[in-house]
């Protein structure tokens, strides 16, 4: 009996070491996830400040 408490005792305490990996990786990622949308968002900005500018020079253009 004491022995299925020490199995049982070792398997809670492995699936907590994997649950506060699990939590550390999903902060990590989400901390990821939102430096690659700022850098999706900023690299958006300055695409539609290229095409307003060439839009600009195009309509300069005698035609």
């Amino acid at each position: 009996m004491e022995s299925d408490f020490n199995s049982l005792e070792a398997k809670v305490a492995q699936f907590v070491t994997i649950c506060d990996r699990l939590r550390a990786e999903n902060i990590e990622l989400r901390q990821q996830l939102a430096a690659a949308r700022n850098d999706a968002k900023r690299l958006h900005d300055k695409i539609d400040g290229a095409k307003a500018r060439l839009e600009g020079l195009l309509s300069r253009l005698p035609g």
